[in-house]
């Protein structure tokens, strides 16, 4: 029989209603953020498979990957958002599988990002050349080692967590929401991970840079097209901006725990929604948004779709 008085058990339901209201106000305005960068993704993804020249050109095709990626791994984040939000524990198994599709889409988008600059770098500086190296072939070819590397990556992890004695859990649920870093049963799934991070980016920044390198030594050569060279220039500059995001990635959950040790809880999950948005969603989207609104062959198709294919009529005319 429960001791509990009654203005106790008020007190108890006020502060479950509390907590159910702040979680609400919390998360809806961020769930309805990501359902709107889905939706825009979505319809790039489509705008992207929409035509033939999209379909047949190579560095159209490395777009549609990224953004598959991108948006695979922002709908499983806001997946693992919302479960956290809501405070609901997975088991090992099932946290596993999320947080390793999430792991595998992450890693496809900057080795994506380093093909997309190797092959806008071949098209400045090797013109002529372009054609028959940039081929749909080479770059079909180019996706699945992207893909593959990214799934050995998953695959050492989870062998990783096989020296993990889970015989000796008392059970296969949870005691915390499922994260990325949830699953670092170990020491070595921690320090490989973290080696591996470094590698990715290191090697995606250097292949970067060294490609904005050579093209901009190429537009300073008189043999070079120069307007071609300043767009491939400025293209590479944004893919370093967008590495340089899909790192700050990595350091958000290491983030949240160390602020966790000083700051109040309904700050810290005030400060975590700020930084799912910033460093997570907002990422994702950026690339929909950026190449098309900046490429002029997308940019209409992608407006017309956006717009729900009508056609607004011009200043003057009459609609029939």
């Amino acid at each position: 029989m429960s001791n509990a008085t009654p203005s106790q058990t008020n007190i108890t339901v006020g502060l479950q209603y509390r907590g159910l209201l702040e979680m609400v106000l919390s998360s809806a305005p961020i769930t309805v953020a990501c359902c709107v960068f889905l939706f825009i993704n979505g319809i790039m993804l489509f705008t992207l498979r929409s035509k033939s020249v999209f379909r047949e050109t190579s560095r159209y095709i490395l777009l549609y990957n990224l953004l598959f990626a991108d948006t695979v791994q922002m709908a499983l984040s806001q997946l693992l958002y919302l479960l956290s939000a809501c405070r609901i524990w997975l088991t090992y198994p099932v946290c596993g599988v999320l947080a390793m599709l999430a792991d595998l889409t992450n890693e496809v988008s900057p080795l994506t990002l380093v093909v997309m600059s190797l092959e806008r770098y071949v098209a400045v500086c090797y013109p002529l050349r372009h054609a028959t190296i940039i081929t749909i072939r080479n770059t079909g070819v180019a996706i699945v080692v992207v893909w593959a590397f990214s799934s050995l990556n998953v695959l050492i992890r989870v062998l990783l967590l096989l020296d993990f004695p889970f015989e000796e859990l008392e059970s296969l649920q949870m005691k915390d929401f499922c994260s990325d870093i949830a699953m670092f049963l170990g020491p070595m799934s921690d320090h490989y991970n973290k080696a591996f991070t470094c590698f990715l980016f290191v090697l995606a920044g250097v292949t970067v840079t060294c490609s904005y390198i050579g093209v901009m030594i190429a537009a300073r050569s008189a043999s070079s097209d120069k307007a071609s060279a300043h767009k491939a220039r400025n293209t590479l500059l944004l893919h370093l901006v967008q590495l340089g995001l899909s790192l700050s990635s990595t350091v958000h959950d290491p983030l949240l725990i160390a602020m966790s040790k000083f700051l109040d809880r309904v700050v810290l999950l005030r400060i975590q929604s700020v930084l799912y948005v910033c460093i997570i969603l907002l990422p994702r989207c950026l690339s929909a948004l950026i190449y098309g609104i900046r490429d002029q062959t997308i940019r209409p198709i992608l407006m017309y779709h956006l717009c729900c294919r009508l056609k607004l009529p011009r200043l003057g005319s009459h609609p029939t």
